[in-house]
């Protein structure tokens, strides 16, 4: 098969061949390129030459295809715009140039975050987001990404700081659940499943004291070091399990868990979000703050009558 460098004198012939047939003009076509009108009918002639035809018939009025130039025609504006496509399809797969990195748990990612990505990248259509996760308690040094979130800063000077969640713990479970065991409040009762985060600087002894352990068989701790999985299988309908508002407040608002006692632990910390002072603070890094900090109001917001009975604990 002879190629397609050697039917053409060179690919802007055809550029050019195409601009003239479109236009029907030498002089429109040269302007179009910024070349003058001689250069465009000499490299019109070149292509007619190469391929033994007539593509134009000249005339004062200008240019007309001939029955091979409409065939070439529509040849190159087929492939012209099919390449066209392809150029701008490429360009579309590399338009996201935002790329922000955040340090946040794996927890949170998972329930919090991740649900609400569509509606995220409505918001940000040319952020590349990129995650640090933390499948433990959101403490030490938030490193050198864009934005992290911190029970509080190790070194606060280092830090811009936006209070995000305040911390508050209530036992969740899901409404199946629920429904089979009814809540958790008053003695502890061998029918519950206790999912347990090991964790700490919570933990079940903070709703019931240090004997909670002793009154509950053994086969009623269910322990995790991961706290996603916690939750996980308590939408699942697995046990019970302490809930940090600032991850479960989607799972509420959504009825997917549900709170499990009338007791609550509000601790004197709160969830912050850090950006290091040391890089500059971009715009788009601050707008993605906005963006969670108001969606936890509005989560919050919305949770706040399931609470409204609710005692807080010790």
């Amino acid at each position: 098969m002879t190629t397609l460098g050697k039917l053409i004198p060179s690919p802007r012939a055809l550029l050019i061949f195409e601009a003239a047939a479109r236009s029907g003009s030498c002089g429109a076509a040269a302007r179009e390129f910024n070349v003058t009108q001689p250069s465009v009918s000499r490299n019109i002639a070149q292509l007619e030459e190469q391929l033994g035809v007539r593509l134009f018939v000249r005339s004062p009025a200008g240019l007309t295809l001939t029955d091979e130039g409409q065939v070439l025609h529509r040849a190159v504006t087929d492939g012209f715009g099919r390449m066209g496509e392809a150029l701008r399809e490429i360009a579309g797969r590399h338009a996201r140039q935002d790329v922000v990195e955040l340090s946040l748990s794996t927890a949170f990612v998972t329930h919090w975050f991740i649900p609400r990505m569509q509606a995220f990248y409505r918001d940000f259509p040319s952020v590349d987001l990129r995650f640090q996760l933390l499948s433990g308690s959101l403490r030490g040094p938030a490193g050198d990404v864009d934005l992290a979130m911190r029970r509080a800063p190790e070194n606060e000077g280092e830090y811009h700081s936006w209070h995000f969640a305040p911390e508050t713990v209530i036992p969740v479970a899901s409404p199946a659940y629920l429904a089979t065991h009814g809540p958790l409040d008053g003695a502890l009762e061998a029918t519950h499943t206790l999912l347990h985060f090991d964790d700490p600087l919570i933990d079940w002894s903070l709703f019931w004291g240090e004997p909670a352990r002793r009154r509950m068989p053994w086969r009623s701790w269910v322990q995790f070091s991961d706290y996603a999985v916690v939750l996980q299988a308590a939408m699942n309908g697995e046990g019970v399990a302490l809930g940090w508002l600032s991850v479960v407040s989607r799972a509420l608002a959504e009825g997917m868990l549900v709170p499990a006692s009338r007791r609550r632990v509000t601790t004197a910390s709160a969830f912050h979000l850090l950006a290091p002072r040391a890089r500059p603070l971009r715009e788009v890094v601050q707008a993605i703050r906005l963006w969670m900090t108001r969606t936890m109001e509005a989560d919050l917001a919305a949770i706040a009558p399931l609470l409204s009975d609710s005692p807080a604990g010790p």
